[in-house]
């Protein structure tokens, strides 16, 4: 189990969650956001908002909800407004466009096996004073993001070493250079090997659990054609994106046979099969949503 005891317990997904169950603020968010990301930024093109609140009451979400998740995406610049008489129709932010376009490569990358690992390690080790106690959870949720673990307190680690350049940034953004010290490196006989950094680094017991739950429900799934294939698919590729922020995608060399590739080659395979009939029932959609 990770020492970073600050640590939040991930969220119930749209996937894994009971029929009929109410989704919170934060699940509207994530899944305005998988919307947008999967049906709208590929395809540049603009959305109604009638179109993205009767995609969210499909997935569970209170209209009301839905449209305070929209108005919030707009109040952070993710999304842009265009008026048409009383309607409005909505183009994505460069903010969001940006999200996108750092994200979709770390969410693809979790079916790759990462076999030609060196042994090679990024080790990060970063003291947070008093006077930046509220970055302790951007610190944590961006290093978690990086793929580092936490096998000690105050001690990061990653064979990811490629994301030098991103875990500074993160630290420069937080203002706490001056409290960090890293290197890259090969761990020695001193102290705690590879096999004790993943033990304690990362909490891969259950998350192979939760993976398994994931699994199971895809294998469940079977949608009628049309809104219930775009609705099945909205949650799976939901439950996907957020994957990145728990998996470490360690190397082969340190978890072979890993049911997080697994899973996730199954979801790029749905995804590409359904992905041509869930564009067509959308745009269809919101062309019948014109004032």
């Amino acid at each position: 189990m990770s020492s970073a005891s600050t640590r939040e317990n991930r969220p119930s997904s749209p996937l894994l969650r009971p029929a009929g169950a109410a989704l919170a603020a934060g699940s509207a968010r994530s899944l305005l956001v998988t919307i947008l990301g999967e049906l709208v930024w590929p395809t540049g093109r603009t959305v109604w908002t009638s179109t993205l609140v009767h995609l969210l009451c499909g997935l569970g979400v209170e209209e009301r909800t839905a449209r305070q998740a929209i108005a919030r995406g707009a109040a952070s610049g993710w999304l842009i407004p265009t008026r048409c008489g009383r309607e409005v129709r909505w183009t994505l932010g460069e903010r969001l466009a940006r999200v996108f376009e750092t994200g979709a490569p770390r969410v693809f990358s979790l079916s790759d096996p990462f076999t030609g690992w060196d042994g090679t390690w990024l080790a990060v080790v970063v003291t947070i004073p008093a006077s930046h106690r509220s970055t302790r959870r951007p610190l944590y949720a961006g290093l978690t993001w990086a793929g580092l673990g936490n096998p000690a307190p105050g001690l990061w680690l990653t064979p990811h070493v490629e994301r030098v350049d991103e875990v500074a940034a993160l630290i420069d953004d937080l203002d706490l250079h001056a409290h960090c010290v890293s290197l890259v490196g090969s761990l020695e006989r001193i102290g705690l090997g590879e096999r004790d950094v993943v033990e304690r680094g990362w909490d891969l017991t259950a998350l192979a659990e939760h993976y398994e739950q994931v699994l199971a429900a895809i294998d469940r799934l079977d949608p009628a054609p049309g809104e219930e294939t775009v609705y099945a698919f909205l949650r799976m590729i939901s439950e996907w994106q957020e994957l990145p922020r728990t998996d470490p995608q360690l190397p082969e060399a340190l978890l072979p046979d890993w049911i997080g590739r697994r899973v996730a080659r199954r979801i790029e395979a749905l995804r590409a099969q359904w992905m041509p009939s869930v564009q067509a029932t959308f745009a269809a959609l919101d062309d019948r949503q014109v004032p």
